[in-house]
């Protein structure tokens, strides 16, 4: 393997990773992993047989349906909240009231592991809000630094020079009262957003 070979893989990871950032940036990911993996101990435990020693212990109760489903149902939401999460509120009360209700209908939520973990995945799932990259917080950063040193005219400015161009305005005055200096002094102030009464 040359030099070239492993720094093009190592360019070729490092885009993937950053691509795989970019992805997770924009949905809650940590509640969706965390609710996905709450669900596997819910739906497994009540089918498990522990062996100890020659005694085989099955978990097994009417229960077990239940389980089967509340597990399926919170890997979905795991999965919705990854692949849509503008339905991420949803998937996240979903997430809380199905670890619950597993305490009751599971073995204790999965011996509360399970529990635990679609609690805080739901939660996660509820409280996250979108946000922008890194890299565009990094953009917007430096194009309101360049934005600040481009600024117009501090307002102290722009009020004397357009009180200047009133008073010239006053002394040009027309036959019929009206001058051709307010009509310009007017567009301007309207320009920069402020009005003259009168």
């Amino acid at each position: 393997m040359s030099a070239d070979t492993s720094s093009r893989l190592m360019t070729q990871f490092g885009q993937k990773r950053l691509s795989f950032r970019e992805w997770r940036w924009q949905r809650p990911f940590w509640g969706g992993l965390l609710t996905l993996l709450g669900g596997i101990p819910i739906m497994y435990i009540p089918y498990a047989n522990l062996t100890l020693g020659s005694l085989t212990i099955r978990m097994s109760t009417t229960a077990g349906a239940g389980s089967l489903i509340i597990g399926v149902l919170l890997v979905v939401l795991g999965l919705t909240m990854w692949f849509q999460p503008h339905s991420r509120v949803f998937a996240g009360v979903a997430a809380i009231l199905l670890a619950l209700v597993s305490l009751v209908v599971s073995n204790v939520g999965g011996f509360l592991v399970g529990f635990l973990l679609a609690l805080v995945g739901g939660a996660l799932g509820v409280s996250w809000a979108p946000g922008e990259s890194p890299s565009t917080d990094a953009r917007r950063t430096r194009t309101a630094t360049r934005t600040e040193k481009k600024a117009d005219p501090e307002p102290e400015d722009a009020v004397a020079k357009s009180s200047a161009t009133r008073s010239e305005a006053a002394s040009d005055t027309g036959d019929d009262g009206s001058s051709d200096v307010d009509s310009a002094s007017d567009d301007e102030a309207h320009a920069n957003g402020r009005h003259r009464a009168g």
